[in-house]
């Protein structure tokens, strides 16, 4: 929170993007080919996912409760020294890269581990598919 009581943004960009396009647009230009990478990846591992912008950062929505916990599959963002990844969840296999609860944090000058985070969203959408 700011001193006038307002948020500060969350990402690199000053202020929030309408939708993934901008936000991407508005990265630095050293990362917006690898945002455009996990973008692609997201999208075609979870086409069925919603893709929104929420806390000013790309958001993924999929599963049978829209707007809730259940339904979050992974958020995105280029921060000033890193691309973070949101997994809303479990990230195994990418351990080396957590430094929270719950976020990834990849070198912006290194490539993405892509297949990792395919199997991460891989995951993600198998837990939150709808139950027969």
């Amino acid at each position: 929170m700011s001193k006038a009581g307002k948020p500060t943004p969350t990402s690199r960009t000053s202020k929030s993007p309408a939708d993934v396009d901008a936000y991407i647009a508005a990265a630095p230009a050293a990362v917006q080919p690898q945002l455009r990478k996990l973008r692609a990846m997201i999208r075609s591992e979870a086409p069925q996912a919603t893709e929104k912008m929420s806390y000013g950062i790309p958001f993924y929505e999929y599963g049978e409760k829209p707007n809730t916990f259940q339904s979050r599959l992974i958020y995105f963002a280029a921060q000033k020294n890193h691309i973070a990844v949101y997994p809303a969840g479990e990230a195994h296999g990418l351990e080396q890269y957590l430094t929270e609860r719950s976020t990834l944090r990849f070198p912006p000058d290194k490539p993405l581990p892509m297949a990792k985070l395919r199997a991460l969203v891989r995951t993600r959408v198998r837990e939150r598919a709808p139950r027969p």
